[in-house]
């Protein structure tokens, strides 16, 4: 009888992120982070913010990717950092939406779960491809990711 042993592999989070648009580094990027603030204080229902701070996470963690293949890893860290916060922030809109009698699909919390996954991804890398000095900024960021992760796990 003949054994195979089968390694084990590493399995990758299969969701696309958004095109991240101008990156930090660009001059008129404060135009952009401006109208992005303005959007959200713009937008009162709790669902469609929930919607929105996905929206600019999402777009956040890939400004971190760009800026990281760019060799700036403390901008990148950075920028990583805002994303998770604003990630932060989806539960508990979620939450008041839920008290509010307008609650989120089952597909945006699902949505929301393959997003935090994909972010755990990104920063994984980050931590094992980044220089070693930034392993406590990283490791801050991914603190921020768990307690995304356990705060979702609850909707």
């Amino acid at each position: 009888m003949e054994f195979i042993s089968v390694a084990a592999v590493q399995e990758t989070v299969v969701y696309n992120l958004p095109y991240p648009g101008l990156l930090p580094d660009h001059p008129l990027y404060i135009l952009k982070a401006i109208r992005d603030q303005l959007i959200v204080f713009g937008t009162r229902d709790n669902v469609k913010k929930a919607q929105l701070y996905l929206l600019l996470s999402d777009k956040r963690i890939g400004m971190a990717i760009t800026l990281s293949k760019k060799g700036k890893e403390k901008q990148a860290i950075e920028v990583a950092g805002k994303a998770e916060k604003y990630f932060f922030n989806i539960s508990q809109l979620l939450i008041d939406a839920k008290k509010q009698g307008s609650g989120s699909s089952s597909e945006f919390v699902q949505t929301l779960k393959l997003s935090n996954a994909k972010h755990k991804e990104i920063l994984d890398s980050f931590l094992k491809n980044l220089p070693q000095g930034l392993n406590d900024s990283i490791n801050g960021v991914i603190k921020i990711n768990e307690q995304v992760k356990k705060s979702i796990d609850t909707l």
